[in-house]
Formats: structure tokens, C-alpha cells, sequence
């Protein structure tokens, strides 16, 4: 049974586990938290600057690159979704309310005519100005429940949660979510070692993310059992929030 959310939650930057009973039915092993932190393996840096006139790259198999000012976004019907964020090491920030663009929407009106004539795309690599990058396949981007993201509770997004924009795909888990989205690539096979950056994310590519990352199947890992990693990895969020945090200030 998936969760449905229930009320508008207001953002705030710290944030703690909940041990006490949540009325909020979350995916296995995960835990609710107070607030919605920055956090990440790769986010002890500042957040990367934004172009002054912002675009998404498309690249891969289109006929031919192109680029989508967010202007161009604006243009495209709105979408709003009140949903959950579950992070891999087993915290969940409840009830976020976004605002953008259906990510089928995008696909549809801007991605698909640019494709060859029956070119069969498998997935989709979304990167961000900070270098980070996820594959997401095909059928998990298109999904309903899939936003690219302006707007969180009411407000532009920040540099801590992606702005200008970024993937929401509230049945995968956090490292799919792709912030400070800039550059979508369009593939016809699985595109190998993508998830994290090229140099600076080495944690999370020795972690061996798994391919899917559906938060109800518990897709967590690679290969190792998801219940079998609960402990190990809810051990690693002191310390990852703490150099986030730590990032974060290094932008004031």
C-alpha cells in the first residue's frame, strides 16, 4: 500500500529521526524525519552557481542536441504533488508539496519529436551542475508521479534542494531525484557506472546503488539485501548530514 499524504509540510533545514508512532505509512525501513536537510555523499560542497539563463540540455540519440530554457518549461501545463521523499539510508521527509512539470509532459512535447524514426529509448541519465548523475529506465521516468520541480511548499527551490530545478520521482529513492538538473540524456541500452558524479562521488558508486531504486520493492542495493543494510547505512547519517550541513554554510 503506498502512502497518501495527508497535509502540507513545512520545510525546515534541521531535521532529527522520529522514534515516536507516525501516522504516515512509509515504504520498509524507512523512518519519518522532523524537516527536509540538505544531503548527500557528494553534497559537502557548496552548491554549484546558476547560469544566468538557465537551460536543460538534451542530448544522446535525438537527432539533434538541443537545449530547453526553463522559460520554454514555463510555457508547459503545471503540475502539483503532495508526496514523500525517501531517502536511501532509511529517513523519509513527509508530505512535500511541489510545483512544476509532469517529466511525461516534457518527454512528450519536446523529447520524442526530436527522436530518430523508430528509435527504441531504454533510459534517461539526468545530470546536475554539480556533476552528480542518475539513470533512470524509461517506464520509471514517464511515470505520473514524475515532476521536474521549481517550487517546494510554496516557494522557488533553494540551493540546498536544487534550484533552479530537479527531478522528483517520489517511488524512487533520494539519489534518483537529481537536483540542479541542467542535461538529460536519451539512451537505447542501459548506460553503465552513471549513478554519482565522475569524481567526487566515489562513496555512492562503491555503495552500488540499485538500478530501479523503487521504494516499495526496497530496491536499496545492487546486489546485497535491503534489510541486511538498514543498520549500515542509517550509521552513515550523522555524518553525511553533518558535511552537508557544513557545505550548505560554506554558500552564506
Amino acid at each position: 500500500m503506498q502512502a497518501t499524504a495527508h497535509s502540507i509540510h513545512t520545510t525546515t533545514y534541521g531535521s532529527r529521526i522520529r522514534h515516536e508512532p507516525s501516522t504516515v505509512t512509509l515504504p520498509p525501513g524507512q523512518h519519518p524525519i522532523d524537516g527536509f536537510p540538505r544531503f548527500g555523499t557528494h553534497l559537502s560542497r557548496p552548491a554549484p552557481a546558476v547560469p544566468v539563463d538557465p537551460v536543460i540540455e538534451i542530448r544522446g540519440v535525438v537527432t539533434e542536441a538541443f537545449d530547453v530554457p526553463l522559460t520554454k518549461l514555463a510555457t508547459l501545463p503545471r503540475r502539483e504533488l503532495t508526496a514523500d521523499f525517501h531517502c536511501v539510508a532509511g529517513w523519509s521527509a513527509t508530505n512535500l508539496r511541489w510545483e512544476g512539470v509532469s517529466f511525461e509532459t516534457v518527454y512528450r512535447a519536446l523529447i520524442e519529436p526530436a527522436l530518430p524514426p523508430e528509435t527504441s529509448v531504454t533510459h534517461l541519465v539526468f545530470r546536475g551542475l554539480d556533476g552528480y548523475r542518475a539513470a533512470v529506465t524509461i517506464d520509471d521516468a514517464l511515470a505520473d508521479d514524475v515532476l521536474i520541480a521549481e517550487h517546494l511548499d510554496g516557494r522557488p527551490l533553494d540551493s540546498d534542494h536544487g534550484a533552479p530545478v530537479r527531478l522528483v520521482s517520489p517511488s524512487q529513492y533520494g539519489y534518483v531525484n537529481t537536483k540542479h538538473l541542467c542535461r538529460t540524456d536519451v539512451h537505447t541500452a542501459e548506460p553503465k557506472g552513471i549513478h554519482g558524479s565522475s569524481i567526487r562521488n566515489v562513496p555512492l558508486r562503491l555503495l552500488a546503488p540499485h538500478p530501479r531504486a523503487r521504494v516499495w520493492e526496497e530496491e536499496r542495493h545492487h546486489h546485497v539485501p535491503s534489510w541486511a543494510l538498514r543498520l549500515a547505512y542509517r550509521a552513515t547519517i550523522a555524518p553525511t548530514a553533518y558535511l552537508c550541513a557544513r557545505g550548505s554554510r560554506k554558500d552564506e
